[in-house]
């Protein structure tokens, strides 16, 4: 796909008036993209140095979306700089969180993107004003989950980017300071797709993170808080022998990555963290049933294609891998009457198009699908609960694990303070 042989990083323009950030990219100097991010909320007094620190994470971040189109050889910096530990950095999460990329489009999974470095080492910027925590709002039951938990904390407020449509009944509901981003991708994507240039799965979790990066700054809060599970880390198969996981940059391994990233650019003014990563799904899934399901009924929704770039209704498809995996954790938890309402009175454990789909999810049938679900032990475990309501689960045959516990502390990098609340509200 070498069609061209530069991927250019050409520059960014901050207008602090109409609050908007716009990142420019290109290809040679025949295609050029143009990707629009508006903050829509209220700055507080900011260090003009941290928010151009923060920009230039975002836009070497987010080319990702057309570094991809064409896999360019070279890749120049025209704006923005990159010291030796920036381009480890950005180099890793291309190659790792593009993994899924290259094994739907046949690739080498051993690609390895190369930044070039136009920089001496990136001293740390002192930010010392800034406290309180933003939970990153998706729309689903984990950040839901990480709002009941923290909002008696002191200075807590959610944040979002796009589906502005979907999510305002959901924010109203929760009733917690929230700030409004939106991004506007280049168009071209699609057109340039259509005509052949390679589409696939991006690392937009640590696009997510680096956005979050900036509304920390304009904002006046110093953590980010997020809400990624353990099971985030496990891959979903293995391709030409390297582990492909979808949900790379929800890891604890990009979590880890991108804390030293920051440090070395902030120090510890500015953190970034998953509050959840010490759980399993099945075990958030037992946390939502008790402290958000009746709260959130109607307003949530964890499926994946309700929000699709086109789509601006809150919806459960029921026919996708998140929507049978989130029936299957929540249904030994979950009054069946209530749950059930969610797909309109279906069980989607007792519907045979989404049999394959449950024996991929139990690890007894091909590769766990490319969706955000959690580990194979944990649908096991699930599906063993659930077939003590449901007798016709008993149809899938497998080992459990003897030494699993749903219910275990998982490895996490949250600062220790942040734990401790943790520790404290499930004692």
């Amino acid at each position: 796909m070498n069609k061209y042989r530069q991927f250019v990083y050409k520059r960014y323009e901050f207008d602090v008036d109409t609050r908007h950030l716009r990142l420019y990219y290109g290809y040679d100097d025949v295609l050029e993209f143009c990707e629009t991010y508006h903050f829509d909320f209220q700055f507080v007094d900011y260090s003009e140095k941290a928010l151009e620190r923060t920009i230039e994470l975002l836009f070497f971040m987010a080319g990702v979306s057309y570094y991809k189109l064409y896999l360019a050889p070279e890749i120049v910096i025209r704006a923005g700089q990159i010291d030796q530990a920036m381009a480890d950095f950005l180099s890793k999460t291309y190659s790792r969180g593009l993994g899924e990329f290259f094994y739907v489009n046949q690739l080498d999974p051993k690609r390895v993107v190369q930044f070039p470095i136009n920089s001496s080492e990136l001293p740390p910027l002192s930010i010392t004003d800034n406290q309180g925590k933003l939970i990153g709002l998706g729309g689903g039951k984990d950040s839901l989950v990480s709002v009941e938990l923290m909002r008696d904390q002191p200075k807590v407020a959610t944040w979002s980017l796009n589906h502005r449509s979907q999510l305002e009944p959901l924010v109203a509901r929760i009733e917690l300071p929230h700030f409004w981003i939106t991004r506007e991708w280049d168009q071209q994507l699609v057109t340039l797709n259509q005509k052949g240039a390679l589409n696939g799965h991006v690392p937009f979790s640590a696009i997510l993170a680096c956005v979050g990066n900036i509304v920390s700054i304009l904002s006046g809060y110093r953590d980010v808080m997020v809400s990624n599970e353990s099971s985030a880390s496990e891959p979903n198969l293995k391709y030409k022998g390297i582990d492909i996981n979808h949900q790379y940059s929800k890891s604890l391994e990009f979590e880890k990555d991108f804390q030293i990233s920051n440090k070395r650019l902030f120090d510890e003014g500015l953190r970034y963290y998953s509050f959840l990563r010490p759980f399993s799904e099945l075990r958030i899934a037992e946390l939502f049933a008790k402290i958000g399901f009746d709260k959130y009924q109607g307003v949530f929704s964890s499926c994946n294609r309700a929000y699709r770039h086109s789509e601006n209704v809150m919806f459960w498809c029921g026919e996708c891998a998140k929507c049978a995996f989130v029936c299957l954790i929540l249904t030994p938890f979950v009054v069946p009457s209530k749950l059930l309402s969610i797909w309109g009175g279906t069980n989607l454990l007792l519907e045979s198009s989404l049999d394959n789909t449950y024996r991929q999810l139990l690890g007894i049938a091909g590769d766990k699908p490319l969706d955000c679900v959690g580990e194979v032990k944990e649908a096991r475990v699930a599906m063993r609960l659930a077939s003590e309501r449901y007798p016709e689960l008993k149809k899938y045959e497998f080992d459990l694990p003897a030494d699993y516990n749903f219910r275990a502390w998982s490895p996490h990098a949250m600062p220790t303070e942040v734990f401790a609340v943790l520790k404290d509200k499930l004692s």
